[in-house]
């Protein structure tokens, strides 16, 4: 194994790890397992699919000092953003389509910048993590994100019947994903 493939090993089990820790401090709720939970299965199954084939030892791994420093760049940022997000939403934070008891919405901080600075954040950094060692990745990072914006546009309905007054101006002053774009 590569030195950058350890650097970025060891970054999301770091990053899992301590993002699972940190669960345990969110505020009681419920998770909405349905429809989402096949989503879910069908996506561990390709990127194990695709770790079991070895694709990050494929000929199209990267030897690129320049895109190993760009891939990292934008893992870095990305976690950053992640993390920026997940704290600053303390105990509100929850998975994907969790029901929180006595919610809030928070819309300062990332929450100003993108409405899901979570899901915005692991998309950044998988990016550079597919830029950095394979390109075969980014079909993984396209089915996740993916996954994200199907997640996103379920979490939004919900908020919007939390919030009815505050939601809409909100969903309107703030892009979904990518700030300023999308």
């Amino acid at each position: 194994m590569r030195a950058v493939e350890i650097v970025f090993l060891v970054g999301w089990v770091v990053f899992w790890l301590g993002w699972f820790l940190a669960a345990a401090r969110a505020k009681p709720g419920r998770i909405r397992w349905g429809r989402g939970m096949g989503v879910r299965v069908v996506i561990t199954v390709i990127i194990l699919t695709l770790n079991r084939g070895n694709v990050s030892r494929t000929r199209a791994t990267v030897h690129s000092p320049w895109l190993e420093a760009v891939g990292l760049a934008l893992f870095a940022a990305g976690l950053g953003f992640a993390v920026w997000a997940r704290v600053h939403l303390g105990r509100n934070w929850g998975m994907p389509m969790s029901q929180k008891a006595d919610p809030e919405l928070v819309t300062t901080g990332p929450y100003g910048l993108a409405r899901h600075p979570v899901y915005t954040g692991i998309v950044l950094a998988m990016v550079g993590t597919a830029v950095a060692l394979s390109p075969y990745w980014l079909f993984a990072v396209a089915i996740i994100a993916g996954y994200f914006v199907y997640s996103a546009t379920r979490e939004e309905r919900y908020m919007a019947e939390l919030f009815p007054d505050t939601y809409p101006d909100y969903r309107r002053s703030t892009k979904m994903l990518v700030p300023f774009v999308f």
